[in-house]
């Protein structure tokens, strides 16, 4: 890498995280989707009646709640590491 005018470089650690932000992103996505057919089901329409289908409904609720929730802390931490990584370092610096 050669040292721009300023004798910064690209950040090598934030072009990792926005790569894996990119990533998760993506990942989330599909994760925070993986409940929502069977939750449709049962929420949608009476295909299962009775106390144990609302038990079974309201755990299926809760887990996808608790899905979406830690989907969104992942995310949440690399944008955190992300806002924290300059975008240029000295060339020193990307030497490990």
């Amino acid at each position: 890498m050669n040292p721009g005018p300023d004798g910064l470089v690209p950040n090598p650690r934030r072009q990792v995280l926005e790569q894996t932000l990119v990533e998760l992103k993506t990942r989330v996505a599909l994760l925070e989707a993986a409940l929502d057919p069977a939750h449709g089901q049962l929420t949608g329409k009476s295909v299962w009646v009775g106390p144990k289908a609302r038990t079974f409904t309201e755990d299926l609720t809760a887990r996808n709640n608790r899905l979406r929730q830690a989907a969104r802390a992942l995310v949440d931490t690399i944008e955190e590491e992300l806002r924290s990584a300059p975008a240029k370092v000295p060339p020193a610096a990307t030497r490990q």
